[in-house]
Parts: structure tokens; C-alpha cells; sequence
């Protein structure tokens, strides 16, 4: 699959295509429950790819524990990689943040990150996978 093409799938095509619960996370915005990610407290060097399409989303040099129980980093490997759009859904307002390529839910972005962006990108384990192989081409 070409690295920058849009992926457009029918939600059957999805369902075969995804676990149910990397389904239910990037398709239905769902949410693991908190500190039960695979990557909630991995500290390996790589890329954070999207599970849904591959698309590069975090390098593992911007991950930090913020102690909530989900990945978290401070910013995307690249801006355009991920689009945030407003939620309104369970009676708050979030910034949520999607796959650009794919349009997978990824998780939700936060005012409360470190420096250097402020930023605390929430992101769901279910919705990502460790690539190691990248870690010295950022």
C-alpha cells in the first residue's frame, strides 16, 4: 500500500481487515481501558505507525509517561500525519485525533503535555504499532 494514498475502506472491508477491538478503537471511537495498552509503558525505540493503514504517526522520541495510562507524546512525527477534530461526544468538548490517511480514531489531544509543544497526544495502544526498524531514519 502506497505510504501517502488516502485509504478508503468499506466498514466490511475494516471488520476483516481489523481485530474487534482495533475496530472498535479506530472505527468506532472507542478507548482501551486505561493502562491496559500494549504500549502504555513501552520505552523501545521506533515508530508509532497507524494499525489501520501504516501511516507514520509518533516517533518513540516524543512518547512520555503522563501517567494517565495511555501512550503519550508530545507531538506528531509529522503534523500533517494526524487531523484533530472536534468531540462533543459524552457530554464534554475534546480535541480528538485522527489518522489523516486512514481517518482511524486514534485518541485525543490535551493542553497538559510538556515542553517543548505543551501538547499531550492521548493515544489509544490498539490504535498503533511499534515499528523498531525506524528508529534511526528521525
Amino acid at each position: 500500500m502506497d505510504e501517502t494514498s488516502e485509504v478508503e475502506l468499506t466498514d466490511e472491508q475494516w471488520r476483516e481487515r481489523l481485530t474487534p477491538e482495533r475496530y472498535a478503537v479506530l472505527r468506532k471511537q472507542g478507548t482501551e481501558p486505561a493502562f491496559s495498552g500494549q504500549y502504555a509503558f513501552t520505552k523501545d525505540a521506533g515508530m508509532y505507525r497507524c494499525a489501520g493503514c501504516g501511516a507514520e504517526l509518533f516517533a518513540s522520541d516524543t512518547k512520555f509517561d503522563s501517567g494517565t495510562g495511555w501512550p503519550s507524546f508530545y507531538e506528531p512525527a509529522v503534523m500533517e500525519a494526524v487531523d484533530i477534530v472536534t468531540d462533543t461526544s459524552h457530554g464534554m468538548i475534546r480535541e480528538e485525533v485522527v489518522c489523516r490517511r486512514c481517518g482511524g480514531h486514534l485518541g485525543h489531544r490535551f493542553p497538559d503535555g510538556p515542553n517543548p509543544t505543551g501538547q499531550r497526544y492521548c493515544i489509544n495502544s490498539l490504535s498503533l504499532e511499534l515499528d523498531p526498524a525506524d528508529s534511526d531514519s528521525h
